[in-house]
């Protein structure tokens, strides 16, 4: 099960703190944080991935002679004209997506700028007055308990909803037991469709009643209606849309269903809960005959020769690791041929992988029954590359240095070239490299700040002693960490 997205900080949670003492003076006071950031640049915005509360003390922005905001300093060093201004310091800041501004009073200024309280009101700019005893380190560590905290919620809800699911399924009616478990954890609306030809009727498979609220209405079950078909022929695995504050979504389930839902609100773990369900009925609505493969593993466990006991194919090897279940992934693989390990998952299908929710896959090239030991290989490197990329499914590519290397030479390389690094510097490495040196994607994928990440990979250069630009060096650390 992939884990679900942390939750935002609700702004009012932090008003209702009374250790911080923070005080609203202007914008909406409904806001989300999704992280803290300090500054006393003129401009922060470029260095704002969006979603922070931005805490100053507003040493930029110095009082002019009419008691606002005024420049005093003739503008040097801001070439676009923002130093001193509240309305260009604010517009920046909307345009960059902060999610509020805290300003500490006393440092600098005795109480927030008029000035600056006015174009926060005037762009919906959440403004916070930070008092002078509280520490902008005691924001910053309020905020990050409080995701914590809502992220344990959100984990321990996914998995409740994971272990009503499974248990659903095992009723007697599993389908519509699984449709009813599902409204009941999203408290919305589920149904399992089969869409018409040419726009005709739908047809909904098992009641899919929700637990309260009943169905949507008819503009919506049009909408989720649409949905529906865009999913339906496989080529998209889900889709969304929101029609009057009502949250839709539909789930490829496989032959022609489709798992749709209708919920007043969406929650981070949703995505999460929908995609379990929608495995398990994908699992429980296959009306594929597994005899013929499971004979073909017969006659390979008893002969022991694939070519025969197989068909030409081409087939596929795939090596998977996640937190599912297995035998739920390989019947979203269309296979029964599975074997489950401490350290992953491996199945062999005749169907090319698509992505799957929860999962990192390794897919090896097409190939014959003959060739399956060397597609077996191909799929384990490829897995490593999933993981090194942090990307749901890659590959095989031909060729390539990596095969001509003795793995376990590669691997004695890899160890002592990177034991200085310890393992979070081996992630932020392997991240950065794998996001071509992107600071923004690198510390999107992390989920931390673009400074930690130039701050890690900043120390893996001291400690490796080398030149991180040099793209030879980013080639042999590349490759060393695919094999460490």
């Amino acid at each position: 099960m992939e884990a679900p997205p942390t939750p935002p900080v609700p702004l009012a949670a932090l008003l209702a703190d009374r250790e911080l003492g923070l005080r609203h003076l202007a914008g909406p006071t409904e806001a989300y944080v999704h992280g803290v950031h300090a500054s006393e640049m003129a401009d922060p915005s470029p260095y704002l991935l969006g979603g922070e509360l931005l805490l100053t003390a507003g040493a930029e922005l110095r009082a002019g002679p009419d008691g606002g905001v005024g420049d005093l300093d003739g503008g040097v060093g801001d070439p676009e004209g923002r130093l001193g201004d509240p309305d260009g310091y604010v517009t920046g800041l909307v345009a960059a997506g902060a999610a509020a501004l805290g300003f500490g009073v006393a440092p600098v200024h005795e109480e927030v700028p008029p000035a600056l309280a006015a174009a926060c009101a005037r762009h919906g700019l959440p403004l916070l007055e930070v008092p002078q005893r509280t520490p902008f380190t005691a924001v910053a560590r309020t905020v990050w308990r409080l995701m914590a905290e809502a992220r344990t919620r959100e984990l321990r809800r996914v998995t409740e909803a994971q272990q009503s699911l499974a248990a659903a399924a095992a009723r007697p009616d599993p389908v519509a037991a699984v449709l009813s478990r599902l409204a009941a954890s999203l408290g919305g609306w589920t149904a399992l469709l089969v869409p018409g030809r040419g726009g005709a009727a739908r047809t909904a498979v098992g009641p899919g009643r929700a637990a309260a609220g009943g169905a949507p209405g008819e503009a919506a079950l049009a909408a989720v209606g649409a949905l529906a078909e865009r999913v339906a022929p496989g080529a998209t695995a889900t889709a969304t849309d929101t029609l009057g504050g009502t949250h839709l979504a539909a789930y490829a389930v496989g032959g022609g269903r489709v798992l749709a839902l209708a919920t007043p609100g969406r929650a981070p773990g949703d995505h999460t809960i929908a995609s379990v369900a929608a495995v398990l009925l994908t699992l429980l609505t296959a009306s594929r005959p597994a005899g013929d493969e499971a004979a073909a593993l017969t006659r390979l466990l008893l002969d022991g020769d694939p070519a025969d006991a197989l068909a030409p194919g081409p087939w596929y090897a795939v090596h998977a690791r996640g937190a599912g279940d297995p035998r739920a992934l390989a019947a979203a693989l269309g296979t029964v041929l599975l074997d489950p390990r401490e350290d992953g998952v491996r199945l062999l299908t005749d169907r090319e992988p698509a992505p799957q929710p929860g999962w990192r896959l390794g897919v090896s090239a097409p190939a014959a029954p003959a060739e399956l030991r060397t597609a077996g290989a191909q799929a384990g490197r490829a897995l490593e590359r999933a993981e090194a990329a942090r990307t749901p499914l890659a590959r095989h590519s031909p060729g390539g240095l990596g095969t001509l290397l003795d793995p376990a030479e590669a691997r004695a390389h890899a160890e002592a070239l990177l034991a200085p690094l310890n393992p979070a510097h081996r992630e932020t490495l392997r991240a950065w490299l794998a996001h071509h040196g992107s600071w923004d994607r690198t510390a999107a994928a992390l989920g931390v700040h673009r400074n930690t990440v130039r701050q890690r990979v900043s120390r893996c250069a001291e400690l490796l002693g080398t030149d991180l630009d040099d793209p030879d060096t980013r080639m042999e650390l590349w490759f060393a960490l695919r094999w460490a």
